[in-house]
């Protein structure tokens, strides 16, 4: 291989990461929201695996029930920080042409 065509790789290399380092940047600000108990716990995250918002319903709080709560919420959570590694797995595929990058998601 010459050095053209190593020049040539080195500078695709650096406008992916570029466009990598982009992305993670607008992504961080996108949010994505999951509910659980039929909506009511809504909660809010964002790409960046930020909680954002969490939102109860007063009917779903049961002084004599607070595992239940408890299990909701962790739900809702873990069903919309799993929404977010996905939306950014998506647009990083999109950037990478399906290349695997260890630990960029």
């Amino acid at each position: 291989m010459g050095f053209g065509n190593m020049n040539k790789m080195l500078k695709q290399a650096q406008q992916m990461q570029a466009k990598m380092t982009k992305l993670q940047e607008e992504m961080a600000e996108k949010e994505v929201s999951a509910s659980a108990g039929g909506g009511a716990i809504n909660v809010t995250v964002n790409c960046k695996q930020e909680l954002l918002d969490v939102k109860i319903d007063k009917e779903v709080v049961d002084p004599e029930d607070v595992e239940m709560l408890q299990d909701l919420i962790l739900s809702a959570v873990n069903e919309a920080l799993k929404n977010a590694q996905e939306m950014m797995a998506e647009e990083m595929n999109k950037v990478t042409g399906g290349l695997n990058i260890p630990g960029m998601f």
